[in-house]
Order: C-alpha cells, then structure tokens, then sequence
C-alpha cells in the first residue's frame, strides 16, 4: 500500500522557525534516512521510502501555499 505525505509550508529563510514550516521540516528528517533518493520534479521534491512494507510518497513543494 502507498501513502502519500505532502509537506506543505512556504518556502525561505524568513519561515524557517514559524509554523508555516513545520511540514518541510519534518519531510526532511524522514529524507535523511537511508536509502532514500530525493528527485526534483517540476513544482517540487519527490522521494519514496519504504517502512514496514508500506510506500511513503514524500511530497515536498517548492511553491508558496
């Protein structure tokens, strides 16, 4: 089974510590892990990890929300 996990937040420097953030920010510690390849795709980042036989889709958007 697939799961995606979209982070949204605004991008830059000046949202770093707000809120709008947080979900950025934990999609790139999930990206950290092992055997996890981040793609550019046209409006974002995109990687895929596997954990306990379930797909994570990472989603991470370069756009403003």
């Amino acid at each position: 089974m697939k799961y995606l996990i979209a982070g949204l937040g605004n991008i830059g420097s000046e949202y770093y510590y707000t809120r709008l953030y947080i979900g950025i920010r934990v999609l790139d510690v999930l990206a950290e892990a092992p055997n996890v390849v981040v793609a550019v795709r046209r409006y974002g980042f995109e990687a895929e990890m596997r954990v306990k036989n379930k797909t994570l889709i990472l989603l991470k958007p370069s756009t403003y929300m």
